[in-house]
């Protein structure tokens, strides 16, 4: 009673007394479990996090609206912290695990920190990592099949007739980024196709390395016939890019790529891309982690569950025959 009241800024409790407390309090580190004192005022309602720091704010939307579909079902509340370098992810990690969450989201490129999760492990906290490409066996994931996704479309090019194809590679730290490059790699290879090196660029998942990649591609006397970009971010950025230089899609240059957020129907001409489900990942991700709160409320351990979502290849009007 005595730590609650000093905690609480209440009375009766001497000068000395709370200045023991709070010099404990900072040698401890401790902070409030909201969770448990939810538990001890009868709530059942518990909260659950998401640690973001994707770039994409469409990306981010669609991931909230299905989190935030499933939490009003189950009574869930959802809380977000965005952060950026390796501090401000710890700061929001602790701001996050101050405010009592139950369990937490890791959306990409989060979904592959091992410093992150383990840091959760270590305090008992449920986690999830979304849209990881290479899922860790003791920590539940939701995803698509990213590989086979770049497969498809690469294929897809191929069978349009288009033999120069280039890439867009995505973020290396994300490893979908990996998975979609060699899906890419593999689909040309089956078919005996050289890859130009000139053709394979890099980026970083967001619109501007859109633009530097489409210019590197798209600014010589040789150019591919198509570009498979890794997202759809990027894939925009190349659609501009080509209308700056006077290049006709999908006449004379067709473009991909690779989520299918709002901006693939909101560009002109609309781009052929692969249909991740964000919406519906992101509520598969806050029922997974639901369920497992509650086991975890109950005194059992929850076992992670891993489940892989379909993707679906959806040809608009930026892609045509060579």
């Amino acid at each position: 009673m005595t730590v609650s009241r000093t905690i609480n800024g209440q009375r009766y409790v001497s000068p000395e007394l709370r200045d023991q407390v709070l010099a404990s309090i900072r040698a401890l580190n401790y902070t409030v479990n909201k969770s448990a004192r939810n538990t001890r005022n009868g709530s059942s309602a518990y909260c659950i996090g998401v640690l973001y720091s994707n770039p994409s704010s469409a990306y981010l939307n669609e991931i909230m609206l299905g989190g935030l579909q499933e939490s009003s079902r189950t009574g869930a509340q959802l809380l977000l912290e965005t952060c950026t370098g390796l501090a401000s992810q710890k700061a929001a990690l602790k701001k996050l695990l101050a405010a009592g969450v139950d369990g937490i989201i890791l959306p990409p490129p989060l979904c592959d920190s091992r410093l992150t999760i383990e840091t959760l492990k270590a305090e008992g906290i449920p986690t999830l990592a979304l849209a990881t490409a290479r899922p860790l066996e003791d920590v539940s994931s939701v995803r698509i099949d990213d590989y086979q996704g770049a497969l498809a479309m690469t294929r897809y090019l191929i069978g349009l007739g288009h033999r120069e194809i280039g890439f867009v590679k995505g973020d290396p730290s994300h490893t979908p980024s990996d998975l979609r490059y060699v899906g890419f790699l593999a689909a040309m290879r089956e078919c005996g196709l050289d890859i130009d090196p000139a053709f394979v660029v890099n980026g970083l998942f967001t619109y501007r390395s859109g633009l530097a990649a489409g210019e590197a591609l798209l600014k010589k006397k040789k150019r591919p016939t198509a570009v498979f970009a890794s997202n759809d971010d990027m894939a925009a950025a190349v659609i501009a890019v080509a209308h700056g230089l006077g290049i006709k899609i999908p006449e004379e240059l067709t473009i991909c790529g690779f989520d299918d957020t709002p901006v693939a129907t909101t560009i002109w001409p609309s781009l052929t891309t692969i249909h991740q489900p964000i919406v519906e990942i992101g509520r598969a991700a806050v029922a997974i982690l639901s369920e497992q709160i509650e086991r975890q409320q109950k005194g059992e351990i929850p076992q992670p569950v891993h489940q892989v979502m379909k993707f679906t290849l959806m040809e608009r009007g930026s892609s045509a025959p060579r």
